[in-house]
């Protein structure tokens, strides 16, 4: 085997990993805007309003807090990175989790938002008290 027929093979083989990479990549993105979809029809909101750019925060900040406008606190740069950190716990309680459940949507927040959305998990209101 010369290097051109090498070359060639591990070219083959990168587009190959590339391309199984991508289908997988996409597959998460679908997975996780369904679960979000779900958290938001959990909570009584429309579930479109998740794939909606600053409309699926305005909305996930009013399930979680009560207060939508709230949002806006997340802009302030060190305001926002505490209350962000707030929010996840806050999400967890509304939906009936404990803090253990809190610091896997702060730390995971894909995947646990997604076990939130299947999962068994009723919605009790924001911060819990419906």
């Amino acid at each position: 085997m010369d290097f051109e027929e090498y070359s060639q093979q591990m070219s083959q083989m990168s587009t190959g990993s590339q391309i199984a990479l991508t289908i997988v990549g996409i597959a998460f993105v679908v997975l996780v805007i369904i679960g979000m979809w779900k958290i938001f029809e959990k909570a009584g909101e429309k579930g479109w309003k998740s794939i909606i750019p600053i409309l699926n925060v305005y909305t996930q900040v009013k399930i979680v807090d009560g207060n939508g406008w709230k949002f806006l606190l997340l802009i302030i740069p060190v305001v926002g990175f505490i209350y962000g950190i707030m929010l996840s716990f806050r999400e967890a309680k509304a939906f009936g989790k404990g803090t253990g459940f809190g610091f896997g949507i702060l730390f995971f927040p894909y995947i646990f938002n997604v076990i939130l959305g299947f999962g068994d998990a009723q919605y009790l209101g924001p911060q819990g008290k419906k």
